[in-house]
Order: structure tokens, then sequence, then C-alpha cells
């Protein structure tokens, strides 16, 4: 089945491109759903997913279906198709696409945007590239094979030339050639992957002139602002809007469905003032009078369930992977050791807070938001409003940050739910306070881990046990345990040769709402499973970088018991996490650096979004507990690297974002509210926090394109404990980092 066609201006585009453009439609997926069988939607009708358009002055017109969040994404992927194509990416354009099923999967989120689309976006170029060659020797009339493209346009071994949009018309009556028959580029003849190709939204983002969530409008909106229930779940019980109304600019008082379960992406509830200003609606907000029942997580409180949580995982809970015989193992005695970790709730905390505007009309509304998932906001407001999703237009703006909170389109529903109930396009935008208080947070986590050590101090068994309250808690109330997907990163793949382990996951509810955050479960995981393996380093005294390419083994790819077309195209290979490691301790000097009284290094790797990443971090503790990290040095390798400048951007970035978690980021609730308000006690790094250096050290590759959004973020928080450990001689187990060191 082929994947790409021609398609009319007018049957898809409406006014996008002109009349004598020429437009492709090809079909987005990744390539394990592509291998699967067709379901009935697949088979029922055409589903085409991104455009590309070529118009007769010779611009090639994308449209691009993934979100701009800082990643650089909105430009990465179009070189991706422009260099298959042979366009000048001078003549490129790019469009945002609006939320639709048509162009497959658009949650901007998981790392997945490169690893799941860069072969359709070649496929796209390389057809269109192959349609105009052949256009342009039939107007020759010579054989196809004495054409080539180059640099926007179509040149006969004679030396006659024809630009491309020249051939435009022409190439739009061809029919698309087969997937089969198509010559993808050879990597030596890529003009723009593999270069530090400039981001196109660059100069409107520092120069102000980009539109984000929070700057959008609509012609007559008002404005709103929400008091949600302190307590996850909580009702409300009365509401004294009197003073809210005397406000100057105040216009309404509206109260908000409550939230029931499954909550998934619902909103929160509440009551929401409407006013002429957002000032304006947030000084009414301050004299509402509001009671509450609080419900049934009134009794919430972060160090009851701290203990909670390590009671769990002090007992035998229900494995989730198996190898070997750990009990027998351990019943033989010798040397064994153990230790408890802890990684709070955690807040997204986006510079720009949540912000949306809708206006309901007629049946059908129209929305300007920052979303990672402009479909998921189709189906959440759909679902509020009782309306089908195809009447639920949504253009996706630029973000200010999301690290995975704008997937989740709850604010969007409010600013729908508000203007069917004024009659008027409204604004939503989210304090900060909000924010912080009403996110969907990343899991609290506890871990215990064991292990009988032989002579050289190497397990010979390896027991660990997690117990987090799951995202899929969200979605069915009843799921109190890990999911599958939350529990194989980094908890269930461990790349280590031990020929006994177990992993085992212990049952936690949910008493806020949870979400993914960068890097999501690898967060914790990633936390417990290499600090364990540094004090296991640290009792048998060995170096901490031959002690983890010990634990390696022969070099292997794992079976992880997947047998879906992803896990076998991204195999967990031992050989390129062993690469990684001896890089960063090459790039960072680590043979020669020895501690000295409060400086030293510390090192971690770990394996996420299929990719093999190292971090090898040098800090500097004074006598008072202060915390600096002078030096970074970043070992990745992501495969294929696209664009190495945005790739090491997004490295540079995790290793502040991972940083910034270890050393002082920590949401707390008491009675079932969240303590946390704003960056005053929400900490996160300043520019004097951050580490002063970040080296990022890309490894060469040809495998296929893995993520780099979120990978760097894991292994940073155990270099950081390490590298303390190092230099102080004292274990972190329990974050944030601030607190441990203050004690």
């Amino acid at each position: 089945m082929n994947r790409i066609e021609v398609v009319t201006r007018r049957t898809f585009l409406g006014g996008m491109f002109s009349a004598g453009a020429f437009v492709l439609a090809a079909r987005l997926m990744p390539e394990d759903a592509i291998a699967a069988p067709l379901g009935k939607a697949d088979k029922a009708a055409w589903n085409p997913s991104v455009y590309l358009g070529i118009e007769t002055d010779g611009s090639v017109i994308i449209v691009i279906h993934r979100s701009e969040m800082g990643t650089g994404i909105r430009s990465v992927l179009p070189t991706v198709l422009a260099d298959e194509l042979e366009a000048d990416w001078k003549r490129v354009k790019l469009e945002q696409a609006i939320g639709d099923k048509k162009y497959g999967d658009q949650n901007t989120d998981g790392s997945c945007s490169i690893r799941d689309f860069y072969d359709a976006f070649r496929e796209a170029g390389a057809t269109a590239r192959h349609m105009l060659v052949a256009a342009a020797a039939a107007k020759w009339g010579v054989p196809a094979s004495e054409c080539k493209a180059q640099n926007h346009q179509v040149v006969h071994t004679s030396g006659k030339k024809l630009g491309y949009g020249e051939l435009a018309a022409a190439a739009a009556k061809l029919t698309a050639p087969n997937k089969a028959d198509l010559k993808l580029k050879s990597p030596a003849e890529f003009r723009y992957i593999g270069k530090a190709m400039p981001t196109v939204d660059i100069g409107d983002i520092v120069s102000g002139k980009g539109t984000f969530g929070i700057d959008a409008k609509m012609p007559g909106m008002v404005h709103a602002s929400i008091e949600h229930a302190p307590v996850y779940g909580g009702k409300l019980k009365s509401v004294d809007d009197k003073d809210a109304l005397a406000v100057k600019g105040v216009q309404k008082v509206v109260t908000l469905p409550h939230l029931t379960p499954p909550y998934g992406f619902k909103p929160l509830g509440g009551v929401a003032v409407i006013a002429n200003s957002t000032w304006a609606a947030r000084k009414g907000r301050e004299k509402l009078k509001v009671e509450w029942e609080a419900g049934e997580n009134a009794a919430y409180d972060s160090a009851k369930y701290k203990q909670a949580l390590l009671e769990t995982v002090r007992k035998p809970q229900k494995a989730a992977r198996n190898i070997g015989d750990v009990d027998a193992e351990f019943a033989k005695g010798g040397k064994i050791h153990e230790a408890e970790y802890y990684v709070p709730h955690l807040s997204h905390a986006p510079m720009e807070v949540p912000a949306a505007v809708a206006e309901f009309k007629d049946g059908k509304v129209l929305i300007h938001t920052a979303t990672q998932n402009p479909q998921a906001v189709q189906d959440t407001v759909a679902q509020a409003l009782g309306i089908n999703k195809d009447n639920v237009e949504c253009h996706v703006t630029l973000l200010g940050g999301g690290f995975g909170r704008k997937s989740k389109p709850d604010y969007v529903a409010e600013a729908a739910l508000l203007s069917k109930e004024v009659g008027k396009p409204v604004k939503v935008t989210w304090t900060r306070e909000d924010d912080i208080r009403f996110d969907y947070y990343h899991a609290v986590a506890a871990m215990y881990l064991k292990a009988r050590v032989d002579d050289k101090g190497r397990p010979t068994a390896w027991l660990q046990r997690c117990a987090f309250p799951s995202i899929g808690a969200m979605f069915s109330p009843a799921a109190n345990t890990g999911q599958g997907f939350e529990l194989g990163m980094g908890w269930t793949n461990l790349p280590y040769d031990i020929p006994n382990h177990r992993a085992e996951n212990g049952p936690a509810k949910a008493h806020v709402r949870i979400g993914w955050l960068r890097s999501v479960a690898n967060i914790y995981h990633a936390f417990g499973v290499h600090s364990f393996a540094d004090e296991l380093a640290a009792l048998a005294n060995r170096d901490r970088v031959e002690y983890l390419l010990d634990l390696l083994g022969k070099d292997r790819k794992i079976d992880l018991g997947q047998r879906d077309a992803r896990s076998q195209k991204f195999p967990l290979d031992t050989a390129r996490l062993r690469r990684v490691i001896e890089l960063a301790a090459e790039k960072s000097n680590w043979a020669k650096r020895r501690p000295t009284k409060g400086r030293a290094l510390g090192i971690a790797a770990h394996w996420s979004f299929y990719s093999y990443i190292a971090a090898v971090v040098e800090v500097e503790v004074d006598d008072k507990g202060k915390l600096r990290i002078p030096e970074v040095h970043i070992a990745a390798d992501p495969g294929r690297i696209i664009n190495p400048d945005r790739v090491r951007s997004q490295f540079e970035g995790a290793a502040t974002f991972g940083a910034g978690i270890a050393m002082m980021s920590e949401i707390t609730a008491k009675d079932g509210a969240i303590q946390q308000s704003n960056f005053h006690d929400y900490l996160v790094p300043r520019i004097q926090e951050a580490p002063v250096m970040t080296h990022v050290h890309i490894v060469e590759s040809n495998e296929p394109p893995a993520g780099v959004g979120e990978p760097g973020v894991p292994p940073m928080l155990p270099a950081v404990t390490n590298a303390i450990f190092a230099a102080t001689g004292k274990r972190i187990r329990e974050l944030p980092i601030r607190k441990q060191l203050a004690a």
C-alpha cells in the first residue's frame, strides 16, 4: 500500500496552497505501527498525515504536525524532508498544523518526534523529488535516468535546467511512485541532515515577536481566573461572590462542573471569575468566599506517605522481571548490601503557565493555545461540552516550556466551558500559584535495593523493589501499581550482567494528579539503580568506571521479552552503553583526576528512549554544605544525528534540569493540599546554581535516530550524588540534596 499520494488543494487544504501547486499527502506512522496488521479504519479511508506543497513560484511549503517548545523540532523535521527533496532551505516555508487525526500522532512528547517520523519525512521528500525529476524528463523527452534533482531544480546531463516551480503543475498530474521504487539519498549525499541548521523560530522568540499561548487573543474576548478546590477531588460546598462582583471590571462568576473519576485530563472544576482583564479577574477571585468539601484525599500527608512507601518496598512485592534464583543466592549468606532511596513529587513548572483562549459558537469551538497535543485538546473539549471532536478546531502556538505538562489540556477545556457559559471568547490564564498547586505531579517514589557480592564486589544476586503512584490512576482509579511502560523506564531493563536478578513493584495509591514529566519514571529508577551500583563499587573499593564496565559484562543485546517492531529496531545494546561510559570517562579525564576534600567526580550511565547516555559530574561542596557543579561531561549515543546543534542544546538543558531536580526541587502535601506555591518555595536552578560548564560529546552513529529531549536527565541525578559521596563521604539516598547536605 502506497502511503504517499498527490492530493488536490481543494479536497484537503482549503486556501493553504494555490490552485497550481503540487501537493503531496504522506501518511506518518511509526514503523512498528506500519508493520502491524491494518485495522478497519486503515482500510476504510485514505488518512494523510503531512502535507508537502510546491508552489509555481518555487516555494516549498511543509505542514509540520509537532509542537515547538524549545527543542527546535519545527525546524529539524522539515530539514529531513527538504534534504531528500533537494530543496533550497531558504525557499522552504513552514505551516503549523491544527489538531486533526489526519496528521497521525501529534502528541509532542516521549522524545519520539525524530524517532517516529524520520523515515516518513525522508520518504515524503524523496517521493516529491522522484516526481519532479519525472516531470522534467517528460518535458524534455529524455529518460529520467539522465536527470537529477539539484538544489531546487532538475538538471539534465546536457546542462538543461528547470526549477521546481516550473515543474510543479506537471508533477501534480503524475502518480506517486511506490515506496519500493524510491531511491533515498546516501548519508554522503545529505545536505542538511547532520548539519547545524538554523531554527526558524529563533528570531521571533528572542525578539518577542513569537506568539505563545499566553499571547493568544480573540476579538471580544473576556478573561477568567479560576479558584480550584485545594484538595484533589474536593467539592464546592458554597460560594459568596458578592464582593467579587463589586470589583471593577468583573462581569460574572461561574461555577464549573465538579470533577468526577476517571479524572484523565478533565478540568478540575471550581469557581471562575469573568472580567474584562486578567488583572480584574484575579482581583475578583481574591474576593470570593468559598467553602470546600475536601473529600477522600484530605488526609494526604507527604511525610506519612513516604513512610508508607518505604514500608511497602521493605516487603516482598510482585515480580516484574525475574532472572535466576535470587532467594537461593541470598540464602548462601556472605557479603550483602542493601539501601533505600526516595524521590519526592516534582512539578513541571514551565516558564509559561497554562493559558488558552476559546470561543464556543453554533456548536463549534475555536481554540488557540500552547499545547503539546492538539488532538487531546479536541478529545477533552469535546467530552467536556458534549460535542463531536470534529467541531473542535485547535490552533497551536509556541510553547514557553512544556516538559509534559502541556500534553494535558484541562486548562483548555476550562476556557471552552466558560465560553459556552458566557457567550463570548474566554481567555483562561493560570497564575504561577495555580500551576504549582494543581499540576500533574511527577510521582513520588521509594526504592529498596539489595545485593549479594563476591570477593571482587561483583553482585551474584540483585533484588530491587519500587513503589510509586502510577500515571495510570488518572485513567483508571483502580490502577495502583506501575504500568508496564513505567517499569520499563529503568527498572525492568537493568543492563548489568547479573546471574540472579529480580525487579519488583508494589502498590501505591494516587492522592494528587500524577503525570509524565521530562524522562518520566526514569528519574527515580535511575537515581535508585545507579546510586546503588556506586555504593557497591565503593564497598569493593574499586574505580567507578572500571566497576561499571565490569557490571555490563560482555557486549550483548539484551532480550527484554518484547516482540514488537520498535524493540527489535532499538534493542538494548550494552556495547553502546559501554562506549558512552568510556567516552565520558575519556573526555572528563577521569583516570587522572583524584578526589580532594570537597571536590570530586561522579558517574552514572542510563538507557532511555532508546538512547545511551553517560554523565560525569564534578561537584564542589564547602564546609557549610553549599553545592556547586563546576563541570559536566555528557556522552550521548542517540543514533543518527539530524541537527547536532539542537542535540547539544537538549543535553545541555537536561544537565541543568537534572541537576536542579537532584539539588532542590520538591513538592509536598499537608492535609491534602500542596504546600508549595511559587518559585520561592518550589526551587529550580538559577544561573548561579546551574552547572558552570557542560560539555556534550556525541557518538557518531548510523543506527536509527532515537530520543534526545529526555534521556539526558536520568543519569544526572545519581552522577551528582555519587560525586558528592566521592567528595565528602556522605551518601545521598533521598532527594532533594539541599535538605540532606544541610542535615
